[in-house]
């Protein structure tokens, strides 16, 4: 198995440590996983193709760990699974260097995200190029302590991180959206966002839409990858 394609699969879904627990579903050839943080800001969804191993659901407590573990391991590895009574116990990942044993969760304590039906509409369409990505990467980088960023619209859309009535730090981003306009600001978590980004830079193609009721969903196809990630809006203060 080629570690490196694991190691993306990861990056994808804990988004810098922010999600560590998740149930890995192999089925096809094919690993994917869903998620929500605790505090219901974001749901998401990651998969990767061609991931030959057999099917079976897989319960990491530990992302974490398991992503130092991994580090032991140079190269491609070989992965084993141990089953004691009919449940996977162990997730043995080895190669002719060396071998380390990640000891797996009981399934049961894992909650299940919601299913995404009855979603609202997307009333604004924007387009996410590499050129954006890098952009508010940089941006948020910059105003290391603002937490959120804002979708406006005045006839043009703009992602505004650190947005505010006031006169404060702020860096916006003029970006191309359809003609739909939404009749009120939409505030979320630019941490999450950041770190989503960050995930799926190398993307091949990624939109963003965004909805008045107070969600965003952002999608992206990075060939073998498949990710979508959900956020829910942030109360505004101002």
């Amino acid at each position: 198995m080629n570690k490196t394609k694991l190691e993306r699969f990861i990056l994808k879904y804990s988004l810098g440590g922010t999600v560590d627990s998740v149930k890995w579903s192999f089925k096809d050839k094919k690993l994917s996983t869903s998620f929500m943080t605790p505090d219901k800001a974001l749901l998401g969804r990651v998969s990767v193709k061609d991931m030959k191993f057999q099917n079976c659901t897989l319960g990491v407590y530990s992302t974490n760990l398991l992503s130092r573990l991994l580090n032991v391991v140079e190269g491609n590895v070989d992965m084993d699974l141990i089953v004691v009574d009919g449940k996977p116990v162990t997730l043995k990942i080895f190669n002719a260097e060396a071998d380390v044993n990640y000891a797996l969760a009981d399934l049961s304590i894992f909650s299940t995200p919601p299913s995404l039906e009855n979603l609202p509409e997307f009333e604004t369409t924007i387009d996410v190029d590499n050129i954006f990505i890098n952009t508010f990467i940089r941006g948020k980088s910059a105003l290391s302590d603002v937490e959120t960023f804002t979708v406006v619209y005045n006839g043009i859309t703009k992602i505004v991180i650190g947005h505010s009535k006031t006169n404060s730090h702020r860096v916006t981003i003029p970006v191309k959206s359809n003609e739909a306009f939404l009749p009120e600001n939409q505030t979320f978590n630019a941490n999450f966002f950041k770190e989503i980004l960050v995930a799926n830079r190398e993307c091949l193609t990624a939109k963003l839409s965004i909805s008045s009721k107070g969600l965003a969903h952002i999608v992206f196809d990075s060939g073998d990858y498949f990710s979508d990630y959900y956020l829910t809006a942030l109360q505004d203060t101002d």
